[in-house]
């Protein structure tokens, strides 16, 4: 396969990328879902169908944020890197967190972005399993 030059990508994605991956950070959903459409839709890496669990609209895509927050109220994505290709894009992160029972997580993942009017549309999440050491 041959790579492509995506050209250089909108700034102001780039900055939007930047803030939604400081915001993860903080466990800020009211900065979180201001940079997401009013028909957003997150798509869980982990759920009952095969793309996880969807949620759809600001409300529920709120509380599906708000569960990640509750199921690791310690957790971090460090190193983010962006790629945007027009109103496509994906974020890479390495996902740390413990859950309450006290198991300990860090994975590699990614979100597959779509980007409308200076906000995020869709975010697809998807990480590494691993296996319990």
């Amino acid at each position: 396969m041959q790579a492509t030059d995506m050209g250089r990508p909108d700034p102001g994605s780039v900055a939007l990328l930047e803030r939604f991956a400081e915001a993860w950070n903080r466990h800020d959903l009211d900065a979180l879902m201001a940079m997401m459409t009013d028909d957003c839709v997150f798509q869980a890496s982990a759920g009952p169908h095969v793309d996880g669990m969807r949620s759809e609209g600001p409300a529920a895509v709120r509380a599906a944020f708000a569960a990640v927050f509750e199921t690791f109220p310690d957790a971090r994505w460090e190193n983010p890197r962006h790629v945007i290709a027009g109103d496509r894009a994906f974020s890479e992160w390495t996902f740390t967190g413990t859950r309450r029972d006290g198991t300990r997580v860090e994975v590699t993942g990614c979100d597959l972005l779509t980007l409308r009017d200076g906000r995020i549309a869709v975010k697809n999440a998807y990480r590494k399993q691993r296996s319990a050491t």
